[in-house]
């Protein structure tokens, strides 16, 4: 199975409402979509949301960096020669990592084509369903509290509740949402880096002294400052997941050895991919350091490729793959199956996406 063409798309999906967090707000979902074409009919394919705030990629650059340094590169290359096409793959440009996740998916989607087996089952195949959060965007404590009874409504128990916008307004946010839900709903919190380490250990410790149930919080101060996630780790006792942070396996070594997180979160837009991801969770296996598996604002391809990993590796314990579910519409054809809550993986090929529709092909 050789690479003969890599054809790149864009698709647009709405929002059932804005989705909003302290680095950015969205009303649709905009995202990169990558065909691998090779010569015996085949296709593979791929996803890449542009998210400047954290990644720094464009749609322009990641679908420019696809076709002016990557398809050049893995045009000939051999499917079966999984590693030596990844490594032309990660060779071919420096950072992106997004537009180099995008064929990273594609190309392990033919990959599992090839041999006739389910990504999950070559991952390891630790299970095929996982649970996911629900986010609710930062708004007034007032929307949010609605927010929350509409996810639990919908069959949601865990919460991802955004704050780290306006600092002071923060509490009166998680009060509310905890007084919607009542005590048996699973809360977490992600500021997206909007605390300074002294605001995020005086906002936690009061949380605590409430009593509020707190799961855990995500990324409460700037992505570079790893002494300043250490410091609000040792303030709390809350646990810390990293995820702005945490990147690459270089990246999770530093945390690992800082003791500056709990968890680290893994998103395949960050990593460059499945393989990144893979390395990524092979490095808190050896630490004992659970993982979380999360994603940008993507469509269920790419989540789809997210949650096969999820399901392969038993040291990722915890998911926040639920971007689909914030999504008016669905346009993909086959991979996860959602119901509610809920991911499950069928025992098809590959990741097990017939297609997805609406796209605007090149």
């Amino acid at each position: 199975m050789i690479i003969k063409a890599i054809r790149t798309g864009i698709v647009s999906i709405p929002l059932r409402k804005p989705f909003k967090t302290a680095l950015r707000t969205l009303e649709h979902l905009r995202s990169v979509v990558v065909a691998v074409d090779t010569d015996t009919g085949t296709t593979g394919l791929g996803e890449a949301p542009p998210t400047g705030a954290v990644t720094g990629d464009s749609l322009g650059g990641i679908r420019g960096a696809i076709h002016e340094f990557i398809a050049p590169r893995l045009v000939g290359k051999d499917i079966a020669n999984l590693d030596d096409t990844l490594n032309t793959l990660d060779a071919a440009c420096l950072k992106n990592t997004s537009a180099k996740a995008a064929v990273d998916i594609a190309v392990h989607d033919l990959f599992g084509k090839l041999y006739g087996i389910p990504l999950f089952r070559l991952f390891g195949g630790f299970r095929n369903r996982i649970e996911t959060d629900l986010t609710i965007s930062v708004n007034s404590p007032e929307e949010m509290a609605r927010d929350a009874r509409e996810a639990v409504g919908r069959g949601f128990r865990i919460l991802k509740t955004k704050v780290g916008k306006e600092p002071t307004l923060d509490l009166a946010r998680i009060r509310a949402v905890r007084e919607a839900v009542g005590p048996d709903v699973v809360i977490r919190l992600d500021a997206n880096q909007g605390w300074t380490p002294r605001e995020a250990v005086r906002i936690m410790r009061t949380l605590e002294a409430a009593d509020l149930g707190i799961e855990l919080v995500e990324q409460p101060v700037p992505a570079h400052d790893f002494e300043g996630l250490k410091e609000v780790r040792d303030g709390i006792d809350t646990p810390v997941l990293a995820d702005e942070s945490v990147f690459s396996g270089l990246d999770a070594e530093r945390l690992i050895a800082l003791r500056a997180a709990d968890f680290l979160n893994i998103k395949l837009m960050k990593t460059g991919g499945l393989r990144g991801a893979r390395r990524l969770a092979a490095l808190a296996e050896l630490h004992a350091v659970p993982c979380f598996m999360g994603c940008m604002m993507e469509s269920k391809l790419s989540v789809t490729a997210a949650a096969h990993l999820a399901c392969g590796r038993a040291i990722i314990t915890r998911y926040d793959l639920d971007s689909p579910s914030l999504c008016a519409a669905d346009p993909v054809r086959g991979g996860a199956v959602l119901d509610g809550a809920w991911l499950s993986l069928p025992e098809v090929p590959g990741l097990g996406v017939e297609g997805i529709d609406g796209v605007e092909w090149d």
